[in-house]
C-alpha cells in the first residue's frame, strides 16, 4: 500500500473544481459549455443557451450538472462539495433568457456551493456558475464495528 503525502499545497487545492456538463432535450434550444470549470480558487464556468424552445416531446428540458469533488482546506481538513443537478422544464416559445433564469433561480435558492448569474437576451443567454465555498461538508468517517 502506498502512503500519500497529505501536505497542503495551495496551487493544487485552489485548482480543484467541477466541470460543467450541459444538455438540451429540445430540438430548437441548445445548451453548450463555453468555459472551463468552477474552481475553489474562484474561476467560474459559463454555459450558453441559444434558441427558442418548442416545448414538445416528453423530455423538453435543459439539464446542467456540476459533479461533487473534495479539496483540502488550509487547516488540513478535507471538505466535500456536493454535486449540483439543475433542470429547467421548457414551455413552447420559451426564450433562452427564460431558461437561464429558471436554472439560475434553482441554483441560487438551493443549498449549494455555487451561485449563478445570467446575461443575454431571448435568442442567446449565458449562465455563469461560481464556487462560493459555502455549504460544503466533511466526509463521514466510517467506524469499524
Amino acid at each position: 500500500m502506498k502512503t500519500r503525502n497529505l501536505k497542503y499545497r495551495e496551487e493544487v487545492e485552489m485548482d480543484r473544481g467541477a466541470h460543467l456538463s450541459a444538455v438540451s432535450y429540445d430540438r430548437t434550444q441548445r445548451a453548450l459549455v463555453t468555459e472551463g470549470r468552477a474552481t475553489v480558487g474562484g474561476k467560474a464556468v459559463t454555459a450558453e443557451i441559444s434558441g427558442v424552445a418548442t416545448g414538445k416531446g416528453p423530455d423538453g428540458t435543459v439539464n446542467m450538472w456540476l459533479p461533487s469533488f473534495s479539496y483540502m482546506a488550509k487547516d488540513g481538513t478535507i471538505n466535500m462539495v456536493p454535486g449540483l443537478n439543475a433542470v429547467a422544464t421548457l414551455a413552447p416559445r420559451q426564450g433562452a433568457i427564460e431558461t437561464a433564469k429558471a436554472l439560475a433561480s434553482y441554483v441560487n435558492r438551493a443549498r449549494t456551493s455555487y451561485k449563478a448569474k445570467i446575461s443575454g437576451d431571448r435568442k442567446q443567454a449565458f449562465i455563469t456558475f461560481a464556487f462560493t465555498g459555502k455549504n460544503c461538508r466533511r466526509p463521514r468517517e466510517f467506524a469499524l464495528a
